[in-house]
């Protein structure tokens, strides 16, 4: 699979999982041995099923309101950016979750090792400028 296709397919249905919690339709996108970081000095997630346990505890406190995500950035070596924005509520506290995620893709479109680099912010707000850079 291009990694274009495999980018634009790992957006939509982040997109769409992250706002109804699906964990299985996020674990689908990714290798069985995929190696994700939440933030940079946090200890990697391995394998779907670390990621699985990441992906629930992430969601149990989250009532999300909406998701977006950029159309990815492709680079090279199988390589993608996208950026996005999550507004949802957390202990009836409204919150703003805005970050970006690289994805390092296999031949196969599946991811095998994502970082992501967020902020959290009290309250709903659109980050400042256009939404997403272009």
């Amino acid at each position: 699979m291009e990694t274009g296709e495999a980018a634009e397919r790992f957006v939509r249905v982040w997109e769409r999982a992250w706002a109804v919690h699906d964990v299985e339709a996020l674990l689908e996108l990714y290798a069985e041995g995929c190696v994700h970081r939440s933030m940079p000095f946090r200890a990697p997630h391995r394998g779907r099923a670390g990621l699985a346990e990441y992906l629930r505890r992430s969601f149990a406190q989250e009532q999300v309101t909406d998701v977006r995500f950029s159309p990815p950035v492709v680079g090279r070596d199988g390589v993608a950016v996208a950026e996005f924005r999550v507004f949802a509520q957390e202990g009836g506290e409204a919150s703003t979750l805005a970050g970006c995620v690289f994805v390092r893709f296999d031949g196969a479109g599946l991811a095998v090792e994502t970082r992501d680099y967020w902020h959290t912010f009290a309250g709903h707000q659109e980050p400042e400028g256009s939404l997403f850079f272009r």
